[in-house]
């Protein structure tokens, strides 16, 4: 991976793309699963919410699907690649053949989708992580034979936590590849009590994602796997924010005490997009996890992610060596580095 002809230094890499897979989506339309998880986005947003969503959805499909329109963003934004993963479509309640049909379409079609522009877009797949044993062998299928760099996860599955002992095969199985996990929020289990004014993702997707990365972190998993490549949407949420609060219960409760580490640690782990949006926030992130665990992200092309990355980047005012690692530094070590090509 190289920068373009006529542009100077190292590529810019987006870690936060998504992609729509409307063939997966057929595979669910009309089941029983497909109406309970709609019941409870509804649940979980106002009409007011709900009518923007499904607008948006509407009028960025091309975006979402055409690679042509991918790269002309892309060249507007300044950046020269992306990674891309699944807009999220997992439907952890999905029974075994279900699920393998699911994830199979949607990986074969983020592959077909970068095969594209292999130079410019990199992709992540998902997997059925309700049914462990199904999720490593499709893992080795997204990884091995289709040349994904990993998958895409969502916070919680089907009510299990991302720590939960069933899935340890599953981060084994990551670790040995040297897969990326991208865990990014889908929903927001607080439910009713944010279903107001679109809170249920501006505050509910940031608490979704802090509470899974603080499973796994005081439960030990990042102990048991310390080569997983786990990567955090949106900055981690609020995590990294208050870590502070962490290690002082891992201190001073023998309860809280489940990582033999304090938690804080456990940051220098894990990577971050850089998607919080003020240059505040961003030098903050940076100078508690590092500028080498911090990646752009941009959450293309909804609206709630951003489309002048660097600018935004550019405004943190970081030293020229960590703003040339979350630029795109560091997210071409963490691909690189860690895939079997």
């Amino acid at each position: 991976m190289s920068a373009p002809a006529g542009r100077p230094g190292a590529p810019v890499v987006d870690f936060h793309g998504h992609l729509a897979v409307p063939a997966a989506e057929a595979i669910v339309a009309g089941t029983p699963g497909l109406a309970e998880e709609l019941a409870a986005e509804q649940r979980a947003h106002s009409p007011a919410s709900l009518a923007v969503n499904r607008a948006q959805l509407e009028r960025l499909r091309p975006r979402l699907t055409d690679v042509s329109a991918r790269l002309a963003d892309l060249d507007a934004m300044g950046v020269d690649a992306q990674v891309v993963g699944p807009m999220p479509m997992h439907h952890y309640w999905a029974d075994p053949a279900t699920a393998a049909r699911l994830a199979r379409t949607v990986n074969e079609a983020v592959a077909a989708h970068c095969a594209a522009a292999p130079a410019r877009l990199h992709g992540l797949g998902t997997v059925p992580l309700q049914h462990p044993d199904l999720a490593v062998r499709l893992l080795a299928e997204a990884v091995g034979e289709l040349g994904l760099y990993g998958i895409s996860v969502s916070t919680t599955v089907h009510g299990r936590e991302l720590a939960d002992p069933a899935h340890d095969p599953v981060w084994r199985a990551a670790e040995e590849r040297g897969a990326v996990v991208f865990v990014h929020p889908w929903g927001c289990s607080l439910g009713e009590r944010l279903a107001t004014h679109y809170l249920g993702n501006t505050v509910g997707q940031p608490v979704e994602t802090a509470v899974a990365l603080s499973h796994l972190i005081f439960t030990g998993v990042l102990d048991r796997f310390p080569g997983l490549r786990l990567v955090a949407a949106h900055g981690g949420g609020y995590l990294p924010t208050y870590i502070g609060r962490s290690d002082h219960a891992w201190r001073v409760r023998p309860d809280a005490r489940g990582c033999a580490e304090p938690p804080s640690a456990y940051l220098r782990r894990m990577w971050f997009d850089a998607l919080v949006y003020t240059p505040r926030a961003l030098r903050h992130l940076v100078a508690e996890v590092g500028a080498d665990r911090v990646v752009l992200g941009t959450d293309h092309p909804f609206d709630m992610g951003v489309d002048d990355p660097l600018a935004r980047l550019d405004a943190a005012g970081l030293s020229p060596a960590d703003r040339a690692a979350v630029a795109g530094g560091t997210a071409l070590d963490l691909l690189l580095k860690g895939h079997p090509r």
